[in-house]
């Protein structure tokens, strides 16, 4: 089967990285009523969560790499 914590991670990589670089680029765009930067805390979050993704995607792939003593691959 196949896993989608690997492209759903690269997603969520790129949106927090747009949003952090908005966030940090044009300051002054915020949220009506807010004093806080939402873009760019909401992209640290995002980007945050991707990241999560693609290194559970890489453990998974790891694990399906590691050999048995008998120098079998696992499954």
């Amino acid at each position: 089967m196949f896993d989608l914590r690997l492209p759903s991670g690269i997603f969520f990589v790129i949106a927090g990285f747009v949003l952090v670089t908005l966030g940090l680029a044009e300051p002054s765009m915020r949220a009506p009523m807010t004093d806080v930067n939402v873009n760019l805390w909401a992209g640290l979050a995002i980007l945050l969560f991707g990241g999560a993704l693609l290194l559970l995607a890489s453990r998974k792939a790891y694990k399906n790499r590691v050999r048995n003593p008998d120098g079998t691959r696992t499954r």
